[in-house]
């Protein structure tokens, strides 16, 4: 796949930018991780500094969203800034409309919708922003139920957007992730695999569509994991392993290409690197592992901050 080749060499950790494109997310300890202040020109430029130091650490892979806030705006202003940074691989998805107005009391934050018309508006207005920038284009948070892994209609537009160079994947969430990534494996256009790319939760309490994840990358697909640290919950606390080894333990996936750090400060995106440097007996997932319904519902408790 031409995207791993690109990324040969570079830092196996990719840079999400969910936790500094919008002022509300749900990731613990924003309340000290971002300025108080969070007008969009702090978000900026805190994305920015970011960025920067994610390229001088040898970070190629950087993963956007249409919900999440300006992140995707962001990012295209640094490219812009940043021609020597040709080689940066950019993920983006949609699915999701970021509904919250830059707001972190919001009701709603995010609106989701996987059909045909929320993919073409959505699509035009990434393109509007990164041109031909966007390497890699997914459906956001797909479960067993999103009528992208059933709709004709938005498989054949996916397809016709993969036959123009980009490739098309999906991310999941939710108690059934393994289901959901067999069911879009079997998704197929002129018998040719639609999902080329695969984004996952999967962490040291939530383990469990790791056998799936092994699935995909033997069919051929990238895999990317994400909130490998469960929005903090393995980062801080004193039974927590803390970033690195957590980090660690995803990279030691043999089916993970790559593993995204949701860094909000440099300090943490340093730290996050570590990860590659862990040597000695990892943490283990079958030490740590919960239910997959508690994993979730946990996480669905966890407050916008």
């Amino acid at each position: 796949m031409d995207i791993v080749d690109r990324l040969a060499g570079a830092s196996r950790i990719g840079l999400g930018l969910a936790a500094v494109g919008r002022p509300g997310y749900i990731n613990l300890g924003r309340a000290t991780d971002l300025p108080a202040d969070r007008t969009v020109e702090a978000m900026r430029a805190r994305a920015h500094e970011l960025l920067d130091r994610a390229y001088a650490a040898g970070i190629r892979y950087v993963d956007v969203a249409r919900s999440y806030g300006r992140a995707e705006e962001f990012l295209a202003q640094w490219l812009h800034a940043r021609p020597d940074a040709h080689d940066v691989v950019v993920g983006s998805k949609w699915g999701y409309t970021y509904t919250a107005g830059w707001r972190m009391d919001a009701e709603v934050h995010e609106v989701k919708d996987h059909g045909v018309a929320t993919f073409e508006r959505q699509l035009g207005e990434t393109r509007a922003l990164l041109g031909d920038r966007v390497d890699l284009y997914q459906v956001h948070s797909v479960t067993v139920d999103s009528p992208a892994l059933r709709d004709a209609e938005l498989h054949r537009r996916l397809a016709d957007l993969a036959a123009r160079g980009t490739v098309t994947g999906l991310s999941t969430s939710g108690p059934s992730q393994a289901e959901t990534i067999r069911a879009a494996l079997d998704v197929r256009v002129d018998g040719r695999p639609l999902f080329r790319s695969v984004q996952a939760t999967w962490n040291l309490l939530e383990p469990s569509a790791g056998p799936a994840l092994a699935e995909a990358h033997e069919a051929g697909c990238l895999v990317i994991v994400k909130e490998a640290l469960a929005n903090g919950r393995l980062a801080v606390g004193a039974h927590a392993p803390g970033d690195a080894a957590a980090l660690a333990a995803a990279l030691r996936q043999p089916w993970a290409t790559m593993v995204l750090s949701g860094a909000a400060t440099v300090d943490q995106l340093a730290s996050n690197l570590r990860a590659e440097r862990v040597s000695g007996d990892p943490a283990r997932p079958e030490d740590m592992a919960v239910p997959s319904v508690r994993y979730w519902d946990e996480r669905s408790r966890l407050p916008w901050g």
